[in-house]
């Protein structure tokens, strides 16, 4: 059972910088993708970003690129998303997950092990 924890979280204005963390418990960690997702106010979640379990590969929505980075280091269980150029719009709960299907990086469903989210809020 992996059980994953999101920090960084917090309150930061327009054109500025968060980096979040998500710390996974476990085996195995370095075999998982992991995606970021995040919940808008109001809306359903929707995809991040993710990457492999070696960290070759990468995936972003359109609406991140660019801004947006994801890293792990397996060494301490660790997955990074660094947040930079953030927009109001970007105000969420981010989510980090383990995929757990060989199927679609970008849909909700092919991810589990939801941590508890950390809340973002980018102030104008």
């Amino acid at each position: 059972q992996v059980q994953l924890v999101e920090s960084g979280g917090g309150l930061v204005q327009a054109g500025g910088s968060l980096r979040l963390s998500c710390a996974a418990s476990g085996r195995g960690f370095s075999s998982y993708a992991m995606g970021w997702f995040r919940r808008l106010p109001g809306q359903e979640r929707e995809f991040v970003a993710a990457i492999t379990g070696g960290g070759a590969s990468t995936y972003y929505a359109d609406s991140v690129q660019g801004r947006f980075t994801i890293s792990r280091d397996n060494g301490k269980n660790t997955v990074y998303l660094q947040m930079n150029s953030l927009k109001p719009e970007d105000t969420a709960v981010y989510y980090c997950a383990v995929k757990i299907t060989y199927s679609s990086w970008y849909r909700e469903k092919e991810y589990a092990y939801w941590g508890q989210g950390t809340q973002v809020t980018v102030s104008s």
